[in-house]
């Protein structure tokens, strides 16, 4: 067979799994499966803006609503990114090796990266923003400048949008801009020199959008921090560090059973430790979200770091742990669910989620051992395309997973979800780097 033939063949291959990957994947989650945040940030549109969601989230969503009301727009608008991010890598990894380019669009459909392509969360669309910014930038990197540049402005634009979507990605931007911006070469010291820059300009970007332009409602979602950490504090150290006083009983239960590493709501809305909040946002004397909270945390943190650390280290141990939330299955039940519950492909994804479960393969612990092996492969092809985008995707992913170490509240797989996309990706891109090499290519 002919190599244009060979070409050819390698080009149908990819577009048929790209096209029954988004068919498939429609059919697995129409219309859309809406997640308790979904559903409240699509309801901000009406009632009001807040930060405790993303409100850039809300404000696209309204934009989209049109094409199809409700989570059906956004579930297109998410696979869009997903599968159109697989095939612009695939296409551009088949230029070295069609093998490659077509193992790429089978790994889309491996879990756990298509069991969450359809769950309508901002980590999701987060992830899918991000993977769509990385895998413009590698399509377009040896076109012409006409078309890179523009694709480039496209692609640090989308980057923006990551973090205006997941705050915390502000520590990972840098790494993913350095290589949007410079995508033939990784070199540490341009991500050194703008990795301030990167930080600063994102902490700015969110305050000028959220606050100056859409006038989001400050909810103070960071205080959610502070609460879980002198939970967590409350417990290792074993006396009451909350500004406040506590019945003796209230007092011997933060000692013992109200505090759980895996999520920070046994403080918030879950019985019977709910009085915490209850009592941090009395409205006569209302703590939440001031500074008397901060500097109670503060304080707190100083005065016994060995509890603040090793409370820090048990969360994150459960947040790389095999047990942590994955498709959300406990209200099944609910009459909103019947359209997921009577569908075969997805009962069939749960099926097999459940049957994963005891395996590290659905853990976030096995996607960061990969990726970190991912960018220890890549280094050495850092000076090639391949490999910048290996390091720049994959390395913002590790280091957006080990963001949660501080500011981590839940054990979800869903906040990890980029490091899943981007070591699959990276892993392809090294791939193609090495067959490259060995094809001579320059």
């Amino acid at each position: 067979m002919s190599p244009s033939a060979t070409a050819r063949g390698v080009s149908i291959t990819i577009v048929a799994l790209l096209v029954a990957g988004f068919a498939l994947s429609l059919a697995a989650f129409y219309p859309g499966y809406m997640s308790i945040d979904a559903e409240w940030v699509y309801k901000a549109a009406l009632d009001g803006l807040g930060d405790w969601q993303s409100p850039v989230m809300t404000v696209l969503w309204r934009a989209i609503d049109p094409i199809a009301p409700g989570s059906l727009s956004m579930l297109l608008l998410m696979l869009g990114l997903y599968w159109g991010g697989f095939g612009l890598i695939a296409f551009t990894a088949a230029r070295h090796a069609g093998w490659v380019g077509i193992a790429a669009m089978l790994l889309a459909f491996t879990p756990p990266a298509f069991f969450f392509a359809g769950l309508i969360w901002r980590d999701v669309l987060f992830a899918d923003v991000w993977l769509f910014a990385a895998a413009l930038t590698c399509a377009t990197a040896s076109r012409p400048a006409v078309v890179r540049w523009p694709a480039q402005t496209i692609a640090m634009l989308l980057v923006g949008l990551g973090v205006l979507l997941r705050p915390n990605a502000i520590i990972a931007a840098p790494l993913l801009a350095a290589y949007v911006v410079w995508p033939f070469a990784f070199h540490w010291k341009r991500v050194a020199v703008i990795l301030i820059p990167g930080i600063v300009a994102g902490y700015a970007l969110i305050h000028t959008v959220y606050y100056t332009a859409l006038n989001a409602e400050r909810l103070h979602p960071l205080h959610s921090v502070f609460v879980f950490d002198l939970g967590g504090i409350t417990y290792y150290s074993g006396e009451n560090r909350f500004p406040v006083t506590f019945t003796p009983e209230q007092t011997a239960m933060l000692l013992t059973k109200c505090y759980n590493p895996d999520r920070w709501d046994y403080y918030w809305h879950i019985a019977p430790c709910d009085f915490v909040m209850q009592r941090l946002e009395r409205k006569d004397d209302r703590i939440f979200g001031t500074p008397r909270l901060v500097d109670a945390w503060r304080n707190a943190v100083l005065s016994n770091p060995l509890a603040y650390l090793k409370h820090r280290a048990t969360f994150m141990g459960r947040f790389l742990s095999r047990d942590v939330l994955l498709i959300p299955v406990l209200d099944l039940n609910e009459p909103s669910r019947r359209v997921h519950v009577t569908n075969p492909l997805f009962t069939a994804m749960i099926g097999v989620q459940n049957l994963l479960q005891p395996f590290w393969l659905l853990s976030l612990g096995f996607w960061l051992a990969v990726a970190i092996v991912v960018c220890a492969l890549a280094w050495p092809l850092r000076t090639r395309p391949e490999g910048a985008f290996a390091l720049g995707a994959t390395g913002s992913g590790i280091v957006y997973v080990l963001s949660f170490l501080p500011f981590g509240v839940a054990a979800d797989f869903r906040y990890g979800y980029w490091c899943v996309l981007a070591s699959l990706v990276g892993a392809v891109a090294v791939l193609a780097g090495r067959r490259a090499n060995a094809d001579g290519f320059e």
